[in-house]
């Protein structure tokens, strides 16, 4: 027993001081990494998006004002966009004024913030080229690194940005202010050592320019292939799956979306059954993080879902 505590004496201090210079070097190394600058193209778009010609005539036959015509337009796009498609609530609340992204004392707390006109909110001073660096890069107006998952909003179009911001603009204000980000000992060593890949990193381009609109809303390959932007940030940019980036540990591996995986052996009912319900074909329920993207694929309308699911059977199987 005496041999054991003289080991442990003499050991323990050291595990100590290595873990103490351990947590100093990954805390200096994460504020270097999210304190560096990351140049992005500056864009511009109007919001609301002014009306096309058939809307245009539309309103001089109703009497109607064009500009008020072409908010109702955004507003009922937004909000599609917003309960559909992408999942800005997930982070930021119901009501836009903030929401827990994670809430780890390993990981870190990492609350999305207040984005509406309330005292506390971050975006009143927006612009669109602001708007576009944190949604489309994930990068700060000051061109510091988010936590932002843009990789999912990389082929988001102008008018859908505009339309997604005109709807955020028109929600009650919110007068909260939310924390900044925290990272724990585990968060720190995950982004000090590269293993926590921030959106900025993993967007090939921050200069490419954007659709300005979106593909026309049909059961076609393009219009399917810009709905499934939003599954490659944990299905990767072939939507061969794996390893999610960025993602909980505790998450399983994103699913081959390819013909190489199981929806090479679904039907379509089977597949709007998993997008609408929940469950696949076996009957078992979706798992996390699948399981929250449910609530908004959901409200898909059929014309999406029939265009995302031809654009995936579309895709040539994975060399996997």
């Amino acid at each position: 027993m005496t041999k054991i505590l003289k080991v442990l004496v003499s050991v323990v201090p050291v595990m100590v001081l290595l873990g103490t210079g351990g947590f100093v070097w990954a805390k200096r190394a994460s504020s270097t990494v999210l304190a560096r600058t990351i140049e992005t193209h500056a864009v511009d778009f109007p919001i609301p998006f002014p009306l096309d010609s058939a809307e245009m005539a539309l309103a001089r036959v109703g009497g109607v004002s064009p500009d008020s015509l072409a908010l109702e337009r955004a507003l009922e796009r937004g909000r599609h966009l917003v309960e559909s498609r992408y999942a800005c609530t997930e982070c930021h609340g119901r009501d836009f004024g903030g929401g827990v992204m994670v809430d780890d004392p390993m990981l870190g707390r990492i609350l999305g913030p207040n984005i509406t006109a309330g005292a506390g909110g971050r975006t009143a001073a927006y612009t669109p080229a602001d708007w576009d660096r944190i949604v489309r890069h994930g990068v700060l107006p000051d061109g510091r690194p988010a936590l932002m998952p843009s990789e999912d909003f990389r082929l988001m179009s102008d008018e859908e940005l505009s339309d997604i911001v005109a709807y955020v603009r028109s929600r009650s204000p919110v007068n909260d202010t939310v924390a900044p980000v925290t990272l724990g000992p585990v968060g720190l060593v995950l982004v000090a050592t590269g293993k926590f890949t921030l959106s900025a990193d993993l967007l090939e381009s921050h200069s490419l320019p954007h659709e300005p609109v979106p593909p026309t809303a049909e059961v076609s390959v393009e219009f399917g292939r810009h709905l499934a932007g939003v599954c490659m940030g944990c299905h990767r940019a072939e939507l061969t799956g794996g390893p999610i980036p960025a993602g909980d540990p505790s998450w399983p591996p994103a699913t081959d979306l390819t013909a190489g995986g199981p929806l090479g052996t679904w039907t379509y009912d089977e597949f709007v059954a998993v997008m609408r319900e929940g469950r696949r074909p076996d009957g078992t329920p979706l798992r996390a993080p699948m399981d929250m993207v449910n609530g908004y694929s959901s409200r898909m309308s059929d014309t999406e879902l029939e265009a995302l699911w031809t654009y995936l059977r579309s895709l040539p199987r994975s060399a996997s």
